[in-house]
């Protein structure tokens, strides 16, 4: 299967990707996200009954890249959506 190729945007739809690739998906997609100067990014889960939403947040809690998360208001997908803040520099090259 041939990799699938998705412009940086601020905005992240999964509904398309298998459950499987969720979690490199999400970060190989916030690191390039940070390489291209994008620091607020818009991951829509979708509503169904919540389990993309819960593992999305679970997986967002373990990447270094992620500063912060909470839910999208109503305007931006309300609780089909989260809005993620990323690091300008990842944790992991951090001097800290």
């Amino acid at each position: 299967m041939k990799p699938v190729k998705i412009p940086i945007e601020d905005v992240l739809d999964l509904h398309t990707f298998r459950p499987e690739d969720i979690p490199d998906l999400l970060s190989d997609y916030f690191e390039a996200c940070i390489e291209v100067g994008i620091y607020s990014v818009r991951v829509i889960h979708g509503k169904g009954q919540g389990i993309l939403k819960k593992r999305v947040q679970s997986l967002l809690k373990k990447y270094p890249m992620v500063k912060s998360f909470k839910p999208a208001p109503p305007e931006a997908g309300g609780w089909g959506a989260t809005l993620v803040e990323l690091r300008s520099i990842p944790e992991k090259y951090s001097l800290d």
